[in-house]
């Protein structure tokens, strides 16, 4: 885990886990909804994983640009704060669980 200035903000304190992305870690590219909610994600190569397989990617260093939270018991991968909205998870387009 990095420890900058960044780390010290209030969206990443209250983040559960910041794993360290390795070189050449995939980016989340699109979200896949289910009834309105995230159940998935598309990756910068393409690939449609679901939420636990992203978790256990991310917690991996395999996906960069996130965080683990949960809530309710429930873990889901969050956006790490930076200077660009266009990068935030709830900012991607919607992609079909079949892409």
């Amino acid at each position: 885990m990095h420890n900058n200035n960044v780390n010290s903000s209030l969206p990443m304190r209250a983040m559960r886990e910041i794993p360290e992305a390795k070189a050449g870690a995939q980016r989340i590219t699109g979200l896949v909804k289910e009834r309105g909610r995230v159940s998935g994600y598309q990756l910068s190569n393409g690939n449609i994983i679901n939420k636990q397989e992203a978790i256990d990617l991310a917690r991996g260093g395999d996906i960069q640009g996130v965080g683990i939270s949960s809530r309710k018991g429930s873990e889901y991968l969050k956006s790490l704060p930076d200077d660009s909205g266009t990068n935030n998870l709830n900012a991607l387009p919607t992609v079909s669980a079949q892409s």
